[in-house]
C-alpha cells in the first residue's frame, strides 16, 4: 500500500494544478486536440506540442515527458490510453504505470492526473477510475516512489464525486 503517497481527488481543470506535474490524456501520435489536451496546449503554449513532435509517436500504453509550457506545472506527461488502439484496461493501467515511472525518473513530488480515456475515447468514467486507482495502488506498493501526492481530477462535481468513491473504495486513508 502507499507509504508515505498522499492520494487526493479535486474538482476542476487540471491545468490550473499547482504542482510539478499534470497528465495529459493523450493519443499515442501526442497530437493535443480535444479535451484534457486540448487544454493543455491553449493554456500552455506551442512549446509543449513542439516537444510532443520531438517524442511521438510512442506505443498506446506509454507516456511520454515535456516541459509544463506556460502551465503552473513544470512538466506534463502525456498518458497515451488511445490512439491507433481503442482504449482498454490493458492500455489506461499501462499508461497509469508508465506516467508514474517517469514521474519518478523526474524527481517529481507532487502530480495530477485526469481519469484517462473517459472523456474522448469514450471508456465509463468509474471504470477508468478504478483501473487507474488499482494501478496507482499497485505502483505504490512495489515501487520505492520519490512521489508525495497523487492527485486525481473529475472535471465536474459530479465527475469528482465519482472518482472520490472509487479511490475510497481502493485507496483508503
Amino acid at each position: 500500500m502507499p507509504g508515505q503517497t498522499k492520494i487526493r481527488v479535486a474538482q476542476g481543470d487540471i491545468t490550473e494544478f499547482q504542482g510539478d506535474a499534470i497528465v495529459n490524456a493523450a493519443n499515442n501520435r501526442l497530437k493535443l486536440g480535444a479535451g484534457v489536451a486540448g487544454a493543455i496546449a491553449r493554456k500552455g503554449g506551442p512549446s509543449i506540442q513542439r516537444e510532443c513532435d520531438e517524442h511521438g509517436p510512442i506505443r498506446v500504453g506509454e507516456a511520454a515527458i515535456t516541459g509544463g509550457g506556460n502551465l503552473a506545472a513544470r512538466y506534463v506527461i502525456h498518458a497515451a490510453a488511445m490512439g491507433d488502439e481503442p482504449a482498454s484496461r490493458a492500455s489506461i493501467e499501462g499508461s497509469t504505470r508508465h506516467s508514474l515511472e517517469l514521474a519518478d525518473r523526474h524527481g517529481i513530488k507532487t502530480i495530477a492526473l485526469p481519469i484517462l480515456a473517459s472523456g474522448v475515447a469514450g471508456f465509463p468514467l468509474d471504470d477508468a477510475a478504478r483501473i487507474m486507482a488499482q494501478a496507482i495502488r499497485g505502483y505504490l506498493s512495489k515501487a520505492k516512489t520519490q512521489i508525495a501526492e497523487v492527485t486525481l481530477y473529475g472535471f465536474s462535481a459530479a465527475d469528482a464525486e465519482t472518482v472520490r468513491k472509487v479511490v475510497n473504495e481502493i485507496l483508503p486513508s
